[in-house]
């Protein structure tokens, strides 16, 4: 029978201890999530900055689909531009002091967009070792050179960079591109923005940075990492700490007309949702005043790491995501089962998601959870692993 490799390959992840199953979500918010009629302690949201299930950003939606609809029914380059976009454009620019900004359907979605875009045959990207598969994807089917850095290695990068220019030929047009993120998805660690961002300008590079884990969570206002450094092109998404759906490019005017152009994910995907594009414009105004959820989530990171014992493998930062390595698949796996026992949710990050030997407990704080809930999980981990 042809395609016997879709049965063979998921029993294969089977056999490794890293095989993958949707899990039906009933209700949740920023501390609880009901799954199978169970409620749990919810440490696997990326809502970092709780505001999923706010009052007024629920208001807004509703405001935006009476007004708007529901569907921009068309491209962008259709008829699928409203007035809802354009005004969550320019509030993304004024926040993140930026010239242009574009909309797109998913983080993924503009990840691959611009690592396409900026990958033109002349152009060489480095990429950090642990940048997100979008990126790493977008790279290798641009037209570029592409390299990686080991992670947050910046000597090895501004070797790569120098030896680049050494070798190019002084005649031919030389496109350097520096990718990395803010604040990285499953160590939470973040990138060094300021030496990147100065690196970028010694070697006439641009810089783009995935800001996902970012924006909302760093800087006075939650600008993200363009509140450490001058960055060129900003991606983040609307569906982690803006609590919506979707996600922006912020660059300068030139970048933004090219895509507008040639971009085939800009091109050819139906705009997001004009109301949620309202709902979001309220959430970035919230962002922005709400200092006290940024300050909960330092508060919080800061009494799990004093809470865990001094056996326990975390890599310590100041974002939101905190990596428990345990290692072995099965062992993570097992450790994950008995905190759900006791009534707490988190994800087991596996391989080829983190290198082999490494899987990890994912643990995310948010705004939403509290004193006692940070206190409960650390003590329910000190007695799981031992």
């Amino acid at each position: 029978m042809a395609f016997n490799f879709l049965t063979a390959d998921v029993e294969q992840q089977k056999q490794c201890a890293r095989y993958r199953a949707r899990q039906c979500v009933a209700e949740q918010n920023g501390r609880y999530v009901k799954i199978n009629d169970k409620s749990y302690l919810n440490f696997s949201s990326n809502d970092y900055l709780g505001l999923n299930h706010h009052r007024e950003i629920n208001q807004a939606l509703s405001v935006g689909a009476e007004r708007f609809g529901t569907c921009a029914s068309g491209s962008s380059l259709i008829t699928g531009y409203s007035y809802a976009h354009q005004a969550l454009e320019h509030d993304i620019c004024d926040w993140l002091n930026k010239p242009k900004c574009l909309l797109f359907a998913s983080g993924f979605s503009a990840n691959s967009a611009l690592m396409q875009a900026l990958g033109h045959e002349s152009s060489q990207l480095y990429l950090d070792k642990l940048s997100h598969a979008s990126l790493i994807d977008g790279a290798r089917s641009s037209a570029a050179k592409v390299k990686r850095f080991l992670h947050n290695d910046i000597e090895q990068l501004q070797r790569f960079l120098a030896k680049n220019q050494q070798t190019e030929n002084q005649d031919n047009e030389l496109n350097q591109v520096i990718v990395s993120e803010g604040v990285f998805s499953m160590d939470g660690d973040q990138a060094d923005v300021a030496n990147l961002a100065k690196i970028a300008q010694q070697h006439q590079a641009l810089l783009y940075l995935d800001d996902a884990h970012s924006i909302g969570v760093i800087g006075n206002k939650g600008q993200g990492s363009s509140s450490l450094a001058d960055i060129d092109v900003v991606m983040a998404t609307f569906g982690k700490s803006i609590a919506t759906s979707g996600a922006f490019v912020a660059c300068d005017n030139n970048l933004a007309e090219y895509l507008i152009n040639f971009s085939r994910h800009y091109i050819y995907s139906t705009a997001i949702s004009p109301a949620l594009a309202w709902a979001t414009k309220k959430s970035i105004e919230i962002i922005q005043t709400e200092h006290w959820r940024r300050e909960k989530i330092i508060e919080l990171s800061k009494l799990l790491t004093e809470k865990l014992d001094k056996k326990i493998k975390l890599i310590e930062n100041s974002s939101s995501i905190h990596a428990i390595v345990i290692g072995d698949e099965i062992t993570t796996l097992d450790v994950c089962q008995q905190l759900r026992n006791k009534g707490i949710w988190l994800s087991a990050i596996r391989p080829p998601t983190v290198p082999q030997n490494s899987s990890r407990l994912r643990v995310t704080i948010t705004a939403s959870h509290e004193v006692k809930d940070i206190n409960y999980l650390a003590n329910c981990i000190n007695e799981v692993i031992q």
